[in-house]
């Protein structure tokens, strides 16, 4: 059964939409700031940390499929969405989110990354983490 992790961007978030090119792009900055550590220690460490191919699918539904090049790892799906809430002065607005799928083929190295992953992209983007077990982590700075 697949699993689900979400990160809304709620006010104060850098940015209130988001598209799977910014996505893409912090994902190119998580490899090369994982490149400099390595480089540190004198060890391949950004294939160890990032053990994924990114494949972008806009076929029929825009969403991003992290395909693992390591024999530990599977996939992640990552997908982006919105949804009404009550905005500041009671009136419906849209919150967009970041949705990160874990297939049920998925492994636990596949659910570690995930959380891994959800946490950088949460801090990056100043966001609401909705975690897989249902906890939530603030990242924002709430007022």
């Amino acid at each position: 059964m697949a699993e689900h992790a979400y990160i809304k961007l709620v006010p104060g978030s850098t940015l209130e939409v988001v598209q799977l090119d910014d996505i893409k792009e912090l994902f190119h900055y998580y490899k090369s700031i994982t490149g400099k550590t390595g480089t540190q220690l004198d060890w391949n460490y950004s294939d160890k940390a990032f053990p994924y191919e990114i494949i972008e699918h806009k076929a029929d539904a825009d969403y991003i499929h992290l395909k693992a090049t390591e024999d530990r790892y599977h996939s992640i799906f990552l997908g982006i969405g919105k949804e009404y809430v009550k905005g500041t002065e009671g009136l419906p607005a849209f919150q967009h989110y970041i949705e990160l799928i874990l297939p049920g083929i998925s492994t636990y190295g596949d659910k570690g990354k995930a959380n891994e992953f959800s946490k950088f992209l949460a801090k990056k983007l100043k966001g609401e983490l909705h975690l897989f077990n249902k906890r939530i982590m603030y990242f924002n700075l709430m007022k």
